[in-house]
């Protein structure tokens, strides 16, 4: 990442100095500026493992005039299983960011800025994964980006009822409360890098739409004036279910137990002292072998609600969108299922599948799921095998289905002005990089349209489309200006035809989305069940 570039530096005011990069092209014209690894939050590290993260104090400094702090490289990668089953990433202290900044005269008021936070299923993934330079240096889109780092699976959403009950110094869904710390940080600093504070979208994809989904709902349960969220990006994923109770991690909790050989008589405080003795490596081992492998959110009454789903049923969730004018951009790619069914697929077997399924989600969603879906408990025409059926119903219920259910909800209660749709069915050609071209439009291969290519390029004749499609869009957006999305009513979707061409079209995917929404609402899974009262 460092060819073809020159040290930057910058006065951070009461934060002290920093010096990172200015990105050049070919011909020494700047790019962009970069600034790799700052930190937003103290190290998680040693008897700080499964705490709310630690804000840096008024006095940190990150460098002086004579030395200043040298941000060119990257965010710490958590640990973290990749694909083929083996420990990546050697950096608990991952609460650092990667900030770009565009090059030029700043507005008056400062660059808008988006916060942007990666995938990876909570269980994987870097913020040193995007490459922003093609798209700050030949586009409109003038922001800063500020990408967090932030704790992933069992580091970042470990959850047991007796820790909380007897060790203050354990706290559940510790990745989201870090994904937050890192947004109050952009709010309180990034003025000193050019930034508006006052004008910050959040936005994300995948797991990082789900966490968007979650980082802007918290936002909306806080008083006014500590909000910070003026929009929103959710890109292929929906808000899923109400997470699971903190009582059914502590099946999760004892199994991680069993697999390391922890006693489960021993004292909470013994166990702690245990878990947080363990290298990374040796936790994350155990973890890839258990029946409940996937680290997710609990709902924990802190940072997730209870009942949060339910606030979109009701209507509170809508209400608190249109009375703060948060507006939200959410859509999906044609066929989501082919990556999504490539993450720990279950064997080619029907009991099999809902195992895995049991990994993610609540034990009465997924009966109900598999009674709906597999009602004879065969395989559905239009599946080959059980891990094709997997991906399917797992991009069904982490994007199409949960993502209508939401938005008709939001609609419903007067929220329809702020909700954006979209649809890809087209794909650039520098995906083939990255994805089998035989998925076609599968997940992420948009985000070389949001992000202009990212570290590859888009053709010169794909720019023009991109930039017609969305990208122009995607500008106003970010700045808090008006769209042309051309739909002629909230529930329409915006749609990138394989041709290329631009249709605006009913949803036809719609009545199955709310028939799967109602189903789970009628197990309790999005939220309290039907008749109970908040």
């Amino acid at each position: 990442m460092k060819k073809g570039s020159t040290p930057y530096p910058l006065d951070l005011s009461f934060r002290g100095f920093i010096e990172g990069l200015t990105f050049l092209s070919a011909t020494s014209t700047p790019l962009c500026h970069y600034f790799g690894g700052i930190p937003y939050g103290l190290p998680p590290v040693g008897p700080f493992r499964w705490q709310k993260p630690r804000s840096l104090p008024k006095c940190y400094r990150y460098g002086t005039r004579a030395n200043p702090g040298r941000f060119t490289g990257g965010v710490g990668v958590c640990p973290q299983p990749n694909p083929e089953g083996d420990v990546v990433g050697d950096e608990e202290d991952c609460l650092q960011c990667n900030v770009w900044v565009p090059v030029g005269e700043r507005p008056m008021r400062g660059w808008p800025v988006l916060v942007w936070i990666h995938g990876g299923f909570l269980q994987f993934g870097s913020a040193n994964e995007d490459d922003l330079r093609n798209m700050l240096s030949e586009t409109e889109c003038k922001v800063i980006v500020v990408v967090p780092g932030y704790r992933l699976n069992l580091f970042g959403f470990l959850a047991s009822p007796e820790m909380h009950s007897e060790e203050k110094g354990f706290e559940a869904n510790v990745g989201f409360w870090d994904q937050r710390l890192a947004l109050e940080w952009a709010w309180q600093n990034i003025s000193y890098f050019g930034g508006d504070a006052s004008n910050i979208t959040i936005g994300g994809y995948s797991a990082g739409s789900h966490s968007t989904f979650h980082q802007l709902a918290y936002d909306l349960g806080v008083p006014d004036e500590k909000s910070i969220v003026k929009r929103a990006l959710m890109l292929s994923n929906g808000p899923g279910m109400q997470p699971k109770s903190l009582d059914s991690a502590q099946t999760q909790f004892e199994e991680l137990l069993s697999k390391l050989d922890i006693p489960l008589d021993l004292p909470a405080s013994e166990k702690l002292v245990k878990l947080r003795g363990m290298d990374a490596k040796t936790l994350l081992e155990a973890s890839m072998h258990m029946k409940y492998h996937q680290f997710r959110a609990v709902t924990d009454g802190s940072f997730v609600r209870r009942g949060l789903l339910n606030e979109i049923d009701n209507g509170v969730f809508a209400k608190r969108m249109v009375r703060r004018g948060i507006k939200l951009i959410m859509g999906e790619c044609e066929a989501e299922h082919f990556v999504y069914g490539q993450w720990r697929p279950p064997q080619n077997s029907f009991d099999s599948l809902l195992t895995r399924l049991e990994a993610d989600y609540p034990l009465t969603a997924c009966e109900a799921l598999m009674k709906y879906y597999y009602p004879d408990q065969k395989l559905p025409a239009g599946c080959k095998d059980w891990q094709d059926a997997f991906g399917r119903i797992y991009a069904d219920i982490q994007i199409h289905h949960l993502e209508r259910g939401m938005v008709n909800a939001l609609v419903h209660h007067g929220a329809g002005d702020l909700i954006y749709r979209y649809r890809m069915e087209w794909r650039a050609k520098c995906c083939d990089n990255m994805w089998f071209k035989g998925w076609g439009v599968t997940h992420g291969t948009d985000m070389a349209i949001w992000f202009w290519g990212g570290e590859h390029r888009l053709t010169a004749k794909e720019k023009p489309l991109v930039k017609r499609a969305f990208h122009s869009n995607l500008t106003k957006f970010l700045k808090g200006e008006e769209l042309d999305w051309g739909t002629e009513h909230p529930l329409q979707i915006r749609t990138l035809k394989s041709t290329g061409t631009i249709v605006c079209e009913e949803d036809s995917r719609l009545e199955e989305g709310l028939k799967v929404w109602e189903i789970l609402k009628s197990v309790g899974s999005t939220g309290l069940p039907r008749n109970a009262k908040l």
